[in-house]
């Protein structure tokens, strides 16, 4: 098998709520997705989504997938789609760094095996270890009152993990974290996720601030050196999102005890075949893991629910739908909540369809 073309085309996606916030004063209200689809000599397409949280979130940027795509497409025609290995070290070849451009090639390359082998991806991955996937909801950053009734509303949707958007003014953040904390029951889990948006003496005094209270703080600090010095100041469980961003760091993270949790966004390590590597690890080394995204449509919450099925229920602290944060859908067949919790489908690869009638014709086509 080869592959003869590489499609890719743009979406907006907007927002339901209007406006997603998180540390710093920064937001997004529309959503710049790209989605790639891979054809193949033999008729049959892969497709796959990377949709980065806006340009100042991680060194990602929505037009930056589409320039590096526009490098690394050209490599790939000919190459067998099913051969992952050798897919990914030829982007490596072709463009140095950049594993939020590779990704959704990597992914779409994992629905053409599924296809070809008839088997979902979560099968490829080691096959389906949970029957469902608790969900979190991230709170975008409001008011201390604002986000405590999203958070109530959401309870009523199903969610039982809420993520609540901080990382700005410490006394308002403790009043955040707070306000949440009072509307949920014991059995509730709750984030305290700064975006790396704390000074390491502001983090200090939100973790003391907060300290008898059940929440987990997520990557309080830019930097993995700062989110350490905070780890070994409070007693609250610790997760790190934005630092892990490759196996190197994780191997670092876990020799150093730096966290008992991390999130494992797919497109921020390159996609499926590395970001499965990434979760064997922290198997192997007792962490659980937020398996998500950057963000994304029905393409990327399916991705993101294969990868969650196959990963052991206890180390799969939670995952995300990101379509149901937004008023478009992309594609048919994607994975929908139900009471806070979501499946991955049984079809063949990743069990959607691109919906064309949306999408358009292509912003460009390599082949």
């Amino acid at each position: 098998m080869k592959i003869t073309a590489i499609n890719v085309w743009q979406a907006d996606l907007p927002l339901k709520e209007g406006r997603y916030s998180w540390s710093n004063g920064n937001y997004v209200e529309v959503f710049d997705s790209t989605i790639v689809g891979i054809e193949t000599d033999e008729g049959l397409s892969g497709y796959a989504e990377c949709c980065p949280l806006g340009s100042a979130y991680l060194p990602s940027f929505a037009k930056g997938v589409r320039a590096g795509l526009q490098e690394i497409a050209p490599h790939l025609i000919g190459a067998n789609p099913l051969a992952l290995h050798d897919i990914n070290q030829r982007m490596d070849r072709a463009l140095k760094g950049h594993p939020y451009a590779k990704a959704p090639v990597d992914i779409a390359c994992w629905d053409v095996l599924g296809k070809a082998t008839g088997q979902p991806v979560y099968m490829l991955l080691g096959g389906a270890m949970q029957k469902d996937i608790a969900l979190y909801r991230a709170i975008s950053q409001e008011s201390a009152e604002e986000m405590a009734a999203r958070v109530s509303r959401y309870r009523a949707e199903g969610y039982r993990k809420f993520q609540l958007k901080v990382g700005g003014d410490a006394n308002e953040d403790i009043d955040r974290i707070i306000a949440a904390r009072e509307v949920l029951s014991p059995e509730d889990i709750l984030i305290a996720d700064a975006n790396t948006g704390w000074t390491r003496h502001e983090a200090a005094r939100v973790v003391a601030a907060v300290a008898h209270l059940d929440v987990y703080i997520e990557q309080p600090c830019p930097t993995f050196d700062e989110c350490l010095s905070i780890r070994r100041r409070t007693a609250r469980p610790f997760i790190l999102d934005e630092t892990i961003d490759g196996t190197e760091m994780l191997v670092r993270g876990i020799n150093e005890d730096a966290m008992d949790v991390i999130n494992l966004k797919i497109s921020k390590v390159g996609g499926l075949t590395r970001a499965r590597l990434m979760r064997d690890l922290c198997v192997a080394s007792g962490i659980p893991m937020t398996i998500e995204d950057t963000w994304g449509g029905d393409i990327t919450t399916a991705a993101i629910a294969h990868l969650a099925l196959s990963t052991p229920e206890e180390f799969c602290f939670s995952a995300t739908d990101f379509n149901s944060y937004g008023t478009k859908s992309i594609a048919h067949g994607a994975p929908h909540r139900v009471d806070g919790r979501m499946t991955a489908s049984d079809a063949p690869g990743l069990g959607i369809t691109p919906d064309f009638d949306i999408l358009g014709e292509p912003l460009f086509i390599i082949c």
